[in-house]
């Protein structure tokens, strides 16, 4: 049976993070909530499962995956769930807890980023907190995008196997990740991420490699690949970019 990726269709988001190893690993997959209704897809599909009152282990929020009795909440769970089947956890358990380190790491980056334009409530819009996001954005791309880079530029660096990979000499989803999170800062900020990038060669280096990827490559030139766009985690306020 295919995995089952729950998370809305209209935007990347976390689930983003989910589809590109999936993606990358050539599984065999379903992204539910882009299926047709009369096909058991549709927000109302996400909306029936998220809601399931016979659920012992309900899921916070998307994304989800499904395998078969097996049902996963958190990006990072469902990484760490997924990675050794995949192949994508590197080799161990040392590797498998770094690997999964790593994406805890991405995970609060990108939290940082959501909150620059939604700094206040995320009930509210982003208009109606303006500029308190001013501020969370200035702080952001002036130390925090720095010193979240400058990290993963030193563990690539400090990698004993090279500084192809964060983990060991194979692609794990925390590539996949980075590469992700990267492109992401690219789209909201890209003066900010730019500075960044230049004195982080070794982590620009790794986001042009995953993209080269045969696999991942395909993917981002699918429809299956969502645009970015102002409704998910990164969004483009050229007032945030400074």
């Amino acid at each position: 049976m295919p995995y089952q990726l729950h998370y809305w269709p209209t935007i990347q988001g976390r689930g983003e993070f989910v589809r590109l190893a999936l993606e990358a690993a050539g599984a065999d997959y379903v992204d539910v909530a882009r299926l047709p209704e009369a096909e058991g897809g549709g927000e109302s599909a996400l909306g029936e499962r998220l809601g399931d009152p016979d659920s012992a282990r309900p899921a916070f929020a998307p994304p989800f995956l499904v395998d078969g009795d097996i049902v996963v909440g958190q990006t990072a769970a469902i990484l760490l769930y997924l990675g050794p089947r995949l192949g994508l956890s590197g080799v161990g358990e040392s590797d498998g807890l770094w690997t999964h380190q790593l994406q805890l790491t991405i995970a609060d980056a990108v939290a940082e980023a959501h909150d620059t334009h939604h700094p206040i409530s995320v009930g509210a819009y982003y208009e109606d907190q303006r500029d308190a996001a001013m501020l969370r954005a200035k702080a952001f791309r002036e130390e925090r995008i720095p010193k979240f880079l400058d990290w993963f530029e030193c563990v690539l660096q400090r990698n004993p196997a090279g500084s192809q990979h964060l983990v060991g000499d194979t692609l794990t989803y925390a590539d996949l990740s980075l590469f992700q999170l990267v492109d992401g800062l690219r789209y909201a900020f890209p003066k900010a991420s730019a500075r960044a990038l230049a004195a982080t060669p070794a982590v620009e280096k790794l986001h042009a490699n995953v993209k080269r990827r045969q696999r991942v490559r395909d993917y981002l030139q699918s429809p299956r690949r969502i645009a970015f766009n102002e409704d998910g985690i990164f969004r483009r306020y050229a007032e945030l970019d400074g």
